[in-house]
Protein backbone atom coordinates (compact mmCIF):
# COMPACT_ATOMS: atom_id res chain seq x y z
CA UNK A 1 0.00 0.00 0.00
CA UNK A 2 0.95 3.63 -0.91
CA UNK A 3 2.38 5.77 1.58
CA UNK A 4 -0.78 7.47 3.38
CA UNK A 5 -2.58 10.67 2.47
CA UNK A 6 -4.19 13.03 5.58
CA UNK A 7 -7.25 14.74 5.84
CA UNK A 8 -6.29 17.77 8.49
CA UNK A 9 -8.56 20.03 10.08
CA UNK A 10 -7.51 23.53 9.06
CA UNK A 11 -7.32 25.97 11.91
CA UNK A 12 -7.60 23.36 14.45
CA UNK A 13 -4.77 24.39 16.47
CA UNK A 14 -4.79 27.84 15.14
CA UNK A 15 -2.97 29.87 17.83
CA UNK A 16 -1.74 26.99 19.28
CA UNK A 17 2.17 26.71 20.13
CA UNK A 18 3.67 23.04 19.75
CA UNK A 19 7.13 21.99 20.86
CA UNK A 20 8.54 18.56 19.87
CA UNK A 21 11.62 16.65 20.54
CA UNK A 22 13.84 15.09 18.17
CA UNK A 23 11.74 16.48 15.52
CA UNK A 24 14.76 17.14 12.75
CA UNK A 25 13.25 14.44 10.77
CA UNK A 26 11.43 11.06 10.81
CA UNK A 27 8.36 10.83 13.00
CA UNK A 28 8.48 14.09 14.77
CA UNK A 29 9.36 16.38 11.53
CA UNK A 30 6.23 14.22 10.23
CA UNK A 31 3.63 15.38 13.19
CA UNK A 32 5.30 18.86 13.06
CA UNK A 33 4.09 19.79 9.55
CA UNK A 34 0.63 17.66 10.34
CA UNK A 35 0.31 20.31 13.28
CA UNK A 36 1.92 23.66 11.17
CA UNK A 37 -0.68 22.32 8.50
CA UNK A 38 -3.36 22.50 11.01
CA UNK A 39 -2.50 26.47 12.11
CA UNK A 40 -0.31 25.88 14.86
CA UNK A 41 3.24 27.67 15.50
CA UNK A 42 6.00 25.28 15.74
CA UNK A 43 8.91 24.82 18.13
CA UNK A 44 11.29 22.07 16.33
CA UNK A 45 13.73 20.69 19.16
CA UNK A 46 17.24 18.84 18.06
CA UNK A 47 20.53 18.20 19.27
CA UNK A 48 21.37 18.97 16.16
CA UNK A 49 20.71 23.02 15.65
CA UNK A 50 21.36 23.62 12.44
CA UNK A 51 19.29 20.10 11.26
CA UNK A 52 16.56 21.77 13.39
CA UNK A 53 16.54 25.24 11.71
CA UNK A 54 16.71 23.75 8.31
CA UNK A 55 13.53 22.04 9.81
CA UNK A 56 11.60 24.71 10.81
CA UNK A 57 12.41 26.16 7.65
CA UNK A 58 10.68 23.91 5.54
CA UNK A 59 7.24 23.40 7.54
CA UNK A 60 3.80 23.99 5.62
CA UNK A 61 3.31 27.29 7.76
CA UNK A 62 -0.58 28.37 7.54
CA UNK A 63 -1.52 32.05 8.57
CA UNK A 64 0.25 34.10 11.07
CA UNK A 65 2.03 31.22 12.64
CA UNK A 66 5.39 31.01 13.33
CA UNK A 67 7.97 28.17 13.36
CA UNK A 68 11.76 28.18 15.73
CA UNK A 69 14.25 25.63 15.02
CA UNK A 70 16.59 24.99 18.45
CA UNK A 71 19.11 23.13 19.44
CA UNK A 72 18.85 21.03 22.68
CA UNK A 73 19.98 18.55 24.55
CA UNK A 74 17.19 16.44 26.40
CA UNK A 75 19.34 14.72 28.86
CA UNK A 76 20.50 17.99 30.52
CA UNK A 77 17.87 20.27 32.56
CA UNK A 78 19.46 23.66 31.95
CA UNK A 79 18.97 22.88 28.37
CA UNK A 80 16.09 21.79 28.86
CA UNK A 81 15.13 25.01 31.14
CA UNK A 82 16.31 27.54 28.20
CA UNK A 83 14.01 25.49 25.47
CA UNK A 84 11.16 25.65 26.87
CA UNK A 85 11.40 29.34 27.86
CA UNK A 86 12.69 30.29 24.58
CA UNK A 87 9.38 28.74 23.09
CA UNK A 88 6.97 30.34 25.10
CA UNK A 89 9.09 34.06 24.80
CA UNK A 90 9.44 33.69 21.25
CA UNK A 91 6.37 31.70 19.86
CA UNK A 92 3.75 33.08 21.91
CA UNK A 93 3.13 29.91 24.51
CA UNK A 94 3.13 26.61 24.68
CA UNK A 95 0.32 24.45 24.54
CA UNK A 96 1.39 20.66 23.48
CA UNK A 97 4.47 19.01 23.91
CA UNK A 98 5.73 16.22 21.94
CA UNK A 99 8.30 14.08 23.73
CA UNK A 100 10.06 12.35 20.84
CA UNK A 101 13.78 12.56 21.09
CA UNK A 102 15.22 8.80 20.91
CA UNK A 103 17.72 6.77 20.37
CA UNK A 104 19.07 3.17 19.82
CA UNK A 105 21.52 1.05 21.45
CA UNK A 106 20.81 -2.98 20.38
CA UNK A 107 22.27 -5.51 21.47
CA UNK A 108 21.62 -8.98 23.02
CA UNK A 109 21.78 -8.70 27.02
CA UNK A 110 25.08 -10.82 26.86
CA UNK A 111 26.97 -8.06 24.68
CA UNK A 112 24.82 -5.00 25.81
CA UNK A 113 27.30 -2.71 27.77
CA UNK A 114 26.65 -0.29 30.53
CA UNK A 115 26.52 2.05 28.06
CA UNK A 116 24.13 1.29 25.79
CA UNK A 117 21.63 0.55 28.91
CA UNK A 118 22.37 4.24 30.39
CA UNK A 119 22.12 6.13 27.04
CA UNK A 120 18.93 4.85 25.94
CA UNK A 121 17.42 5.54 29.33
CA UNK A 122 18.82 9.20 29.76
CA UNK A 123 17.59 10.02 25.93
CA UNK A 124 13.76 8.50 26.72
CA UNK A 125 13.14 8.35 30.26
CA UNK A 126 15.00 11.57 31.77
CA UNK A 127 14.29 13.24 28.27
CA UNK A 128 10.86 12.73 28.96
CA UNK A 129 10.91 13.66 32.66
CA UNK A 130 12.63 16.67 32.17
CA UNK A 131 10.58 18.37 29.47
CA UNK A 132 7.43 17.38 30.76
CA UNK A 133 8.60 18.90 34.46
CA UNK A 134 9.60 22.58 32.29
CA UNK A 135 6.78 22.10 30.21
CA UNK A 136 4.21 21.73 32.65
CA UNK A 137 4.65 24.95 34.60
CA UNK A 138 4.01 26.81 32.02
CA UNK A 139 0.71 24.76 31.44
CA UNK A 140 -0.37 24.28 34.80
CA UNK A 141 -0.41 28.26 35.43
CA UNK A 142 -2.64 28.74 31.78
CA UNK A 143 -4.77 25.53 33.08
CA UNK A 144 -4.34 23.87 29.65
CA UNK A 145 -2.01 21.85 27.96
CA UNK A 146 -1.56 18.54 25.92
CA UNK A 147 1.74 16.14 26.49
CA UNK A 148 2.39 13.09 24.39
CA UNK A 149 4.91 10.91 24.92
CA UNK A 150 6.38 8.60 22.31
CA UNK A 151 6.49 4.67 23.40
CA UNK A 152 6.37 1.41 20.89
CA UNK A 153 5.27 -1.58 20.25
CA UNK A 154 8.76 -2.40 21.42
CA UNK A 155 7.30 -2.10 24.83
CA UNK A 156 6.23 -5.48 24.54
CA UNK A 157 9.17 -6.86 24.48
CA UNK A 158 11.89 -7.35 21.11
CA UNK A 159 14.94 -9.51 20.97
CA UNK A 160 18.33 -7.13 21.33
CA UNK A 161 16.08 -4.37 22.87
CA UNK A 162 16.55 -4.93 26.72
CA UNK A 163 17.32 -1.18 27.21
CA UNK A 164 14.48 0.00 24.62
CA UNK A 165 11.77 -2.22 25.46
CA UNK A 166 12.24 -1.22 29.16
CA UNK A 167 12.86 2.53 28.27
CA UNK A 168 9.73 2.69 26.26
CA UNK A 169 7.03 0.72 28.75
CA UNK A 170 8.70 2.80 31.22
CA UNK A 171 7.46 5.53 29.52
CA UNK A 172 3.83 4.43 29.34
CA UNK A 173 4.08 3.95 33.15
CA UNK A 174 5.34 7.79 33.20
CA UNK A 175 2.27 8.68 30.97
CA UNK A 176 -0.45 7.51 33.18
CA UNK A 177 1.35 8.88 36.26
CA UNK A 178 1.61 12.28 34.30
CA UNK A 179 -1.88 12.17 33.53
CA UNK A 180 -2.97 11.12 37.32
CA UNK A 181 -1.25 14.41 38.51
CA UNK A 182 -2.07 16.99 35.66
CA UNK A 183 -5.04 16.17 34.49
CA UNK A 184 -6.59 18.35 37.27
CA UNK A 185 -4.97 21.00 36.25
CA UNK A 186 -6.63 21.13 32.56
CA UNK A 187 -3.16 19.02 30.94
CA UNK A 188 -3.96 15.65 29.50
CA UNK A 189 -1.09 13.44 28.58
CA UNK A 190 -0.76 10.40 26.60
CA UNK A 191 1.14 8.31 24.64
CA UNK A 192 1.83 6.79 21.05
CA UNK A 193 3.64 3.59 20.65
CA UNK A 194 4.34 3.29 16.98
CA UNK A 195 5.34 0.06 15.52
CA UNK A 196 7.41 -0.25 12.12
CA UNK A 197 7.41 3.40 10.74
CA UNK A 198 10.04 4.30 7.98
CA UNK A 199 12.36 6.81 8.58
CA UNK A 200 16.34 7.08 8.67
CA UNK A 201 16.56 4.90 12.20
CA UNK A 202 14.08 1.52 11.01
CA UNK A 203 16.55 1.78 7.58
CA UNK A 204 19.91 1.98 9.69
CA UNK A 205 18.44 -1.41 11.52
CA UNK A 206 18.09 -2.64 8.16
CA UNK A 207 21.68 -1.36 7.24
CA UNK A 208 22.53 -3.26 10.70
CA UNK A 209 20.83 -6.71 9.87
CA UNK A 210 22.67 -6.99 6.26
CA UNK A 211 19.53 -5.96 4.20
CA UNK A 212 18.46 -3.16 2.05
CA UNK A 213 16.03 -0.39 3.24
CA UNK A 214 12.98 -1.73 0.54
CA UNK A 215 14.49 -5.32 1.59
CA UNK A 216 13.56 -4.77 5.38
CA UNK A 217 10.29 -2.94 4.76
CA UNK A 218 8.61 -5.86 2.76
CA UNK A 219 9.40 -8.58 5.52
CA UNK A 220 7.92 -6.24 7.90
CA UNK A 221 5.03 -5.55 6.27
CA UNK A 222 4.25 -9.22 5.55
CA UNK A 223 4.24 -9.70 9.16
CA UNK A 224 1.89 -7.00 10.04
CA UNK A 225 -1.43 -7.83 9.95
CA UNK A 226 -2.84 -4.29 7.75
CA UNK A 227 0.34 -5.85 4.93
CA UNK A 228 2.05 -2.96 4.93
CA UNK A 229 4.65 -0.54 7.13
CA UNK A 230 3.89 2.64 8.90
CA UNK A 231 5.20 5.78 8.20
CA UNK A 232 5.26 9.26 9.90
CA UNK A 233 1.62 10.46 8.65
CA UNK A 234 0.27 7.66 10.37
CA UNK A 235 1.59 8.51 13.74
CA UNK A 236 0.87 12.50 12.98
CA UNK A 237 -2.79 11.74 12.42
CA UNK A 238 -3.22 9.98 15.87
CA UNK A 239 -0.70 12.58 17.70
CA UNK A 240 -2.78 15.59 15.89
CA UNK A 241 -6.12 14.04 17.18
CA UNK A 242 -4.56 13.84 21.37
CA UNK A 243 -3.20 17.24 20.98
CA UNK A 244 -6.60 18.53 19.88
CA UNK A 245 -9.73 19.62 22.00
CA UNK A 246 -11.67 16.44 20.79
CA UNK A 247 -9.52 14.79 23.11
CA UNK A 248 -10.53 16.51 25.91
CA UNK A 249 -11.78 13.26 27.44
CA UNK A 250 -8.86 11.17 26.94
CA UNK A 251 -6.22 11.08 28.95
CA UNK A 252 -3.19 8.53 30.65
CA UNK A 253 -3.81 6.19 27.49
CA UNK A 254 -1.59 4.53 25.14
CA UNK A 255 -1.97 4.30 21.85
CA UNK A 256 -0.72 1.34 19.28
CA UNK A 257 0.02 2.55 15.49
CA UNK A 258 1.32 -0.73 14.34
CA UNK A 259 -1.08 -1.78 12.00
CA UNK A 260 -2.13 -5.03 14.13
CA UNK A 261 1.49 -5.98 14.93
CA UNK A 262 1.05 -6.27 18.52
CA UNK A 263 -2.62 -8.37 17.95
CA UNK A 264 -2.13 -11.70 19.40
CA UNK A 265 -0.93 -14.07 16.52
Amino acid sequence: MDQPTQATSEGRFKGRVALITGAARGIGFGVASRLAREGASIAIVDLDAEAAGQAASRLPLVGEARAIGVGADVTDATSVETVVMQTQEMLGGLHVLMNNAGVTRDNLLFKMTEDDWDVVMRVHLRGHFLMSRSAQKYMVAQGYGKIVNVSSVSALGARGQANYSAAKMAIQGLTRTLAIELSPRGVNVNAVAPGFIVSDMTDATAVRLGMAPDEFRKLCAEGTPVRRVGYPEDVAAAVSFLASDEASFVTGQTLYIDGGESLPK
